[in-house]
Order: C-alpha cells, then structure tokens, then sequence
C-alpha cells in the first residue's frame, strides 16, 4: 500500500483529503466566519453584488471577494444550502496546499518518499484543517501564495524567468491579494525570501531581479483592483471599514511578543516532532540535506517572528507558519524512517515511543472514552460509533505492533489512516448527537409573515434562514416595518422593554431558536447562537 501511495503522490494527497473531509464535513456546525462569507455568496446569486459585496444587504468590503466568487460558483453549481457544497472549495485548496508542499520539497531536492512525507504532514496539521472552517479566507490566500513561491524558487535557482512561470506567478500573486490583502505577502512571501538569502544566497544579475519584482508589482496591482474599484465605487464605507480594520492591527486582540512562541503546538498530531526539528545543534548532523533544512529552519522562524511583531495575534495567524514546520518536520521524520532501528541512546528513541505510543494508545481507547462522554441517542449513532471504534482499535493495535518493529514509515502512515478514519467515520457522530434543544432559524421560513431582527442576531442565524433579515435598528435609529404584523429575531434584547415597539405593538414571546449543536454549560455552546422569537401586531 505504501509503495503504490508514493507512486502516485499527487493523487494519494487529493484522496487523502476526501477521504478525511470530502464526504463528512458537513456535519461540523457553520462557523461565524463561514457564515459571512456564505451570505455573502448566496447574495451575490440572488442579488448579483458580485463587485460591492454585501452581507444581509449591507456593504461588507471587510474582505476581499475571490473566495465569495469561487464559493458562490460551487453553490450554484450544487446548491447554495449545501454546507459540503460550499466547503469543497476550500478542501480542494487545502489539497492544492500538500501538493504544492510535496512539489516545492522536490524542488529543494528531496527525494520522492521524503517529499510526499512534507505532503502529508501539512495537510494532516491541526490548524491547516482548522482554518478551512474557522477563518475560508486564509485556506484561499496562502494556497496562492504557496503556488506563486514555488513558482519563484524556480526562478530563483535558475536564475532565469520564463514566460510561464511569470505568468503564473503574477496570477498566483494576484489571487492571493484579491484573497485577503497583504496578508500573505507578509507572512509567507517576506520569510520565505529573506530565508532563502540565507540558505541559498541571491545569485543573478541586476536585471534578473529587477524582472522579479516587477513581476511581484505587477501581481500586487493586478490582485488590488477591486480595492481600488471600492474605493472609488463606495468610498464613505470602504474609508469606515479600512479605517476600523487597520486600528484592529493597534488595539484589537494585543498580545505580548512572546505570544507565538507555543506555534509547534498548532500541528496537533506532530507537537513532539515538530519540537524536536527545530532544535537545530541536534538537526544539522542528521538530515538529509543541509541547505534545504536550513531554508525550512529560518522560513518558518522568521515567519513567527514576523507575526510576532504585529500588536494583534490570534492563533490562526499561525495557520501560514506551519506550511514550513511541515517541510522542517519532514526531516525529522525522514531521519527516524532511515536511522530509528539503528538509534540506541534513550534520549533519541523515549520521545518517538511517547510521540506514536499516545496516538495509538487513545485510538484503543476511543471506545472506552466515547461510551463516557458520547450520548447514543439513536441505533444509527451507536452502529456508527462501533464502527469507527472497529476500525480505530485496528490501528492502534497495528501502530504498536509496528513501533515494536521499530518500522517508522509503517506508523507514520498508520497515522494518516487514523485521521482519514476519524474524519471518515468519527465525524459523523457530531452530526447524529444533537442536542434536544436544537431549533433551526430556517423552520421561519415555513410562515408568510415577514420577519425582522433586532439587535445582534448572529450570521450563523441569517445564514441558516436563508435569506435577509432586515434590520429594525440602524445607524439612523429605529425604524418600523410598514406591516401591520411581522415576527422578529432578537439576541439578548426583550422589545417590550423597548417603549417606541411596546407602545405601538402587541408582543408576544413565540419562540426559542437554538442553532446551538452542544449543550448549554459546555464549552461547545455559543450564546449568540441562541435566538428569540416575537409576534408583534399593531394596536388598534
């Protein structure tokens, strides 16, 4: 099975991907962030703001739309109420992710085993995963930039630009600002560079550089359009927003510089590896390519230290920074594949038996710990909880066996199969247990009565409705709706305590709307999620 994944690597990393996420996604609850972008979406196909993108009928130019557009292509494609649907998008580029970590690797001449390892172990990275429904923009914009800087890397080494490779790297830039701006730009682009000084050196003549970032401006400017078009278009809101977006970078989320310094953590399944590669005095003797180790050591400290230097952090901004601690724990993994039945000294072989001896040791007591803690409320779940425990067991018992044997490229890909397994299999069950008091916004849509909000009605609601919910409160005040009667969506506010609709209107409590898949008092539950529901009519 091994030798057949690593003779076709591009698409054992696609398979890997649908395997784990294709089919099951869906089952996680839409995030708030996904929700805007897939509001945004849904108006774009019903109200064709495809350039002034709005969100509930309101201007949103907060980010930019090529990730809308491409989400909006897949809903009218397969349906714009279809969450799995409107994630593919975003799998197919976390796919485009491996297979441009694996081919960057071969470019850094690597061999094919160890490149598709670099693969691998991107896409099987915590908050790689994570950020596809946390944050769809981030997916979009580093996948770009990951496929501009190979393009770059062979420029570089060649010393050489071609008119392909140009091309594609203005295209790839320029989808990665009309993604999320500068982002990564910053982030990726600046470390990758400034690492590759150091790995490798600038070599080529004045005029080759100079093609380069005229190539670089270029795809800066042709990726800026529609932030120019806004700003001409809409230029009181575009100034609010990018004036409140560039305060948030001062004043919003601060944390200390040090706040980063945890970013092996975030590649979940590979922490202790990930640890161990970046010590370098213990790396630099063991790995397979000194130069390239080297590149992926000081792209992926630079990049850390990059964030670190902006005042606002949060820990998905860490999401480009495992792109390189993917290639650096590559060499790690590439090390134990060739040296571990060698290795004799404790202190090489303790953290590698901790490391792959917890993973299997929790896929053997998944089932222990799920009947404790996963509530069986139907057959379905529980026959598919005894299948993914079946299959679990199997191999966890086969990654011990194996670690026996000391044969580390077996439970390294045992590891993979465990995600795939979990995503597959384990996933699912969020979706079957839900809690007794989920009540979807959508079931609104069943009534003639229009509906309306008040206060901060949360966009996973208005998403879920499928449709726009009007505002009562603006920026203008309160404004009443011309019906006689409507219902309207509130968060936390009461309109009764509220004189100008109290004194107006007869209010009366309807009903709770919960979107809430997790129980109230555990830590999966959100109180925005939770709605209320009036009937309000006028007095006579």
């Amino acid at each position: 099975m091994i030798k057949l994944i690593e003779k076709y690597p591009i698409p054992s990393l696609v398979l890997f991907v649908i395997v784990m996420l294709g089919f099951t996604i869906d089952a996680i609850p839409v995030t708030i962030m996904e929700a805007r972008n897939f509001i945004s979406a849904r108006e774009m196909l019903t109200d064709d703001n495809w350039i002034l993108t709005t969100m509930n009928g309101e201007a949103r130019y907060q980010k930019p739309p090529l990730p809308t557009w491409i989400t909006a292509f897949f809903g009218m494609l397969f349906g714009i109420k279809s969450v799995l649907a409107l994630r593919w998008p975003a799998l197919l580029f976390l796919a485009s992710i491996g297979i441009f970590t694996y081919l960057l690797s071969k470019k850094l001449e690597l061999n094919k085993s160890h490149s598709l390892v670099n693969g691998f172990v991107v896409l099987s990275s915590f908050y790689v995963i994570g950020i596809i429904i946390e944050a769809p923009w981030d997916i979009y914009t580093h996948s770009f930039m990951l496929m501009a800087l190979y393009q770059l890397y062979i420029m570089l080494k060649n010393e050489k630009t071609s008119i392909v490779q140009s091309l594609l790297f203005v295209l790839f830039i320029a989808g990665s600002v009309l993604s999320k701006g500068p982002v990564s730009l910053y982030v990726l682009f600046l470390s990758f560079v400034i690492a590759y000084a150091f790995a490798y050196k600038l070599r080529g003549t004045l005029l080759h550089f100079l093609k380069l970032i005229s190539l670089l401006i270029f795809g800066i400017v042709l990726g800026g359009w529609w932030y120019f078009h806004v700003r001409v278009a809409d230029p009181e809101t575009f100034t609010a927003i990018a004036s409140k977006e560039t305060s948030n970078w001062s004043s919003y989320n601060v944390r200390p510089f040090y706040y980063y310094w945890s970013f092996f953590v975030q590649s979940g399944l590979w922490t202790i590896l990930a640890f161990i590669s970046l010590l370098y005095p213990y790396m630099k003797s063991r790995v397979s390519d000194l130069k390239a180790y080297r590149f992926s050591f000081f792209w992926t400290i630079i990049a850390v230290v990059l964030l670190s230097i902006i005042p606002e952090k949060k820990s998905r901004y860490l999401m480009p920074v495992l792109i390189p601690l993917a290639i650096n724990i590559g060499f790690y993994i590439d090390y134990l594949i060739r040296e571990f039945k060698n290795l004799k000294d404790k202190r090489e072989t303790i953290p590698v038996y901790f490391q792959f001896g917890l993973i299997a040791t929790i896929a053997l007591l998944f089932g222990i710990i799920g009947f404790y803690i996963a509530p069986f409320s139907n057959s379905l779940v529980l026959i598919n909880f005894i299948a993914a425990q079946v299959v679990l067991a199997i191999i966890g018992f086969l990654m011990l066996w194996h670690l026996k044997q000391k044969s580390i490229k077996v439970v390294f890909y045992l590891c993979l199969g465990l995600l795939m397994s979990l995503g597959a299999l384990g996933l699912p069950l969020a979706k079957l247990n839900i809690q007794k008091d989920f009540k979807p916004v959508s079931e609104l849509r069943n009534t003639s009565i229009p509906l309306y909000s008040l206060g901060d009605v949360s966009p996973e609601a208005i998403y879920d409705y499928g449709d726009k919910i009007p505002k009562l409160n603006t920026s203008e005040g309160l404004v009443l709706p011309s019906e006689k009667e409507f219902n309207l969506l509130t968060g936390k506010e009461n309109p009764k305590d509220i004189p100008e609709l109290s004194k107006v209107y007869r209010i009366i409590f309807i009903d709770t709307y919960d979107l809430n898949t997790a129980k109230k008092g555990t830590r999966g539950h959100r109180s925005r999620l939770v709605n209320q529901m009036y009937h309000l009519s006028r007095k006579q």
